[in-house]
């Protein structure tokens, strides 16, 4: 059975196939068109797995889209008249917007694939999410919650999933809150509020929060009701996503909490205005968490599972996820590395596979990579021609010559193997430097990665050590996997891994796992005969505003155009300059 999952024109593109219920690669169409958070019909992502997988379309059993588009115009319709006449003005921007390729799916999908309409299936959005939530995780009974902005209706669910020793799969919803009451929505109208993009800044407002103290948790908590089922409403009177497409909140909302951020003018945290935008931040970061929880607790009595699932974009919340698994009662807690909508392509090939044709359940490969492949050969030709040193190592040797390099203060582009799919760097496509080094940080911000003062670095550490230098549990380093958890570093280790730690001494730390990236386990231990502590400073390799790298070719290029000291892809180093270090 060879089945393509497809998710596009809403958030990030993606493609994914799956040959035997194993899933045999995945991309996102921004790694290949190099247009960061690319939401076009992704046919690059397409082909690459196509040409990954070695068949053509006409091999394929099923083509999958990620979510149902005439039930999201049924959405659109019936909120417009709710909101009439108010809402006028975006009724015809949407329908326009809808009337494109974005409602006639199937007919895009047959046209560009050339496959037979009759192989064509679709997904609901949130069953995607929660099929790459669970189907996707290592546990066989467990509750699953999805939370995003809105998907057709639903804007968060609880199901609870199940596998039979049999191979029998099935995943049965439970409960369903509807659009416009969302806390995806919610938490991305205060992104707005503060200044950054919607979609691509709402992990720069958890960052901010870090800086604030949640003054304006009493007002914000008027604009959400809670209650306990763990549903949720909005007070709609602060709100105007539902009815613009100028403005996602109220004069009311302003009002309350003064004037929105100015995001042509950078955060002055010395400010007042500056701390009232942190305090906001921190604020609406405590009632997010606070609704997960409810939401969580509710899961855990209506299915009465150990392990909880979680799917769906404000799952990319770190701070939220560790409440959830602190405070909801369930013994472990699963995100997988791409909860939002790029991972619903891995979800709705999964869902086809396990449920819709009924095939014997298998776990999937318990890792993020799953994209393209980098060519070391590659890297050297492209250094030969820039007349730039490429130095040839034994692995050991290579391992211990960039471990002492990031112990004198050198920063690393360090690849290997297939590209992340996902959101995260974690070791295959990342930056590294000294976590003692706070200078490294300024470094990173400043002059390679070019984004906000404020923002936080990850450090990565060996699994078998995370509980040493941070305050996780066994369970939650099932969330460092990924980096979908922010822990307390240890108060001991604070002040010497200043460059990973937060202003709130918290870390959204990687645990890494021998089995999985034995080569970036391996470094890390190398890391430690130099500075004493087996961890690095782990960021993203890529330049702010463009896409993590997924060719070592576009790896070369971040690492020429930024003050970056050397680029590894084994068994070659090179270096910046054109002497050696």
């Amino acid at each position: 059975m060879r089945i393509l999952g497809v998710s596009a024109f809403y958030h990030d593109s993606a493609a994914a196939l799956l040959i035997d219920g194993d899933i045999h690669c995945a991309v996102q169409q921004e790694r290949l068109s190099r247009i960061k958070h690319d939401s076009t019909f992704p046919s690059l992502a397409i082909d690459w797995c196509l040409e990954r997988g070695g068949i053509s379309a006409d091999d394929l059993d099923a083509v999958v889209f990620y979510e149902k588009p005439f039930r999201k115009l049924d959405r659109i319709l019936v909120n417009a008249i709710d909101a009439f006449p108010n809402g006028w003005r975006v009724f015809p921007h949407i329908l326009k917007n809808l009337l494109s390729e974005k409602l006639w799916v199937a007919g895009v999908i047959a046209a560009e694939l050339g496959v037979r309409r009759q192989k064509i299936l679709f997904t609901s959005h949130h069953e995607s999410h929660a099929a790459a939530a669970f189907l996707a995780s290592p546990t066989f009974d467990a509750a699953i919650v999805t939370v995003d902005g809105v998907g057709e209706w639903a804007t968060a669910t609880v199901s609870q999933g199940r596998r039979t020793p049999d191979g029998a799969c099935s995943i049965e919803l439970l409960q369903e809150i509807r659009f416009p009451h969302s806390l995806g929505m919610l938490y991305s109208t205060f992104t707005a509020y503060l200044g950054f993009e919607v979609n691509d800044g709402e992990y720069k407002v958890m960052g901010l929060a870090a800086y604030g103290r949640p003054t304006c948790v009493d007002v914000i908590r008027r604009m959400v009701e809670m209650r306990p089922d763990g549903s949720f409403a909005l007070d709609l009177d602060y709100f105007e996503f539902h009815r613009s497409v100028r403005s996602s909140y109220s004069q009311r909302l302003v009002s309350e909490l003064g004037a929105p951020r100015n995001a042509a003018l950078p955060i002055d945290l010395t400010s007042v205005d500056g701390q009232r935008y942190a305090d906001i931040a921190a604020s609406v970061q405590q009632i997010l968490g606070e609704a997960m929880v409810g939401l969580a607790r509710a899961a855990a009595r209506a299915t009465g599972a150990e392990d909880l699932c979680l799917g769906g974009g404000v799952a990319l919340n770190g701070c939220a996820n560790v409440r959830v698994l602190q405070d909801s009662g369930f013994r472990r807690v699963f995100v997988p590395p791409s909860p939002g909508d790029s991972g619903c392509a891995i979800g709705a090939a999964l869902y086809a596979d396990r449920i819709h044709f009924g095939c014997a359940d298998r776990l999937v490969g318990d890792h993020s990579y799953w994209g393209p492949s980098i060519d070391p050969e590659e890297l050297q030709r492209l250094a030969r021609e820039d007349g730039l040193v490429c130095e040839c190592f034994a692995l050991p040797d290579l391992i211990e010559f960039v471990a002492r390099r990031i112990a004198e203060g050198a920063v690393v582009a360090w690849t290997e193997g297939r590209c992340e799919f996902g959101p995260r760097a974690l070791g295959h496509r990342s930056l590294l430097a000294n976590a003692l080094d706070a200078t490294a940080k300024d470094r990173l911000n400043r002059f390679i990665k070019r984004r906000e003062d404020f923002r936080p670095f990850a450090p990565s550490v060996p699994a078998d050590r995370l509980q040493q230098y941070f305050c996780a549990s066994a369970e939650g380093a099932r969330l460092a996997r990924f980096m979908s958890g922010v822990f307390p570093v240890r108060a001991e280790w604070r002040d010497r891994l200043r460059a990973v730690t937060h202003v709130d001494g918290t870390a959204r730390v990687q645990a890494v796992h021998e089995d999985i990236a034995p080569n970036f386990y391996a470094l890390l231990h190398a890391v430690e005969r130099h500075v004493g502590v087996p961890i690095v400073l782990n960021t993203s390799l890529n330049i702010a505003g463009e896409p993590i790298a997924a060719t070592i070719a576009e790896a070369y290029s971040t690492f020429r155009r930024g003050p970056i000291d050397f680029i590894v892809a084994a068994p070659y180093v090179v270096h910046q300059s054109e002497k050696p270090a």
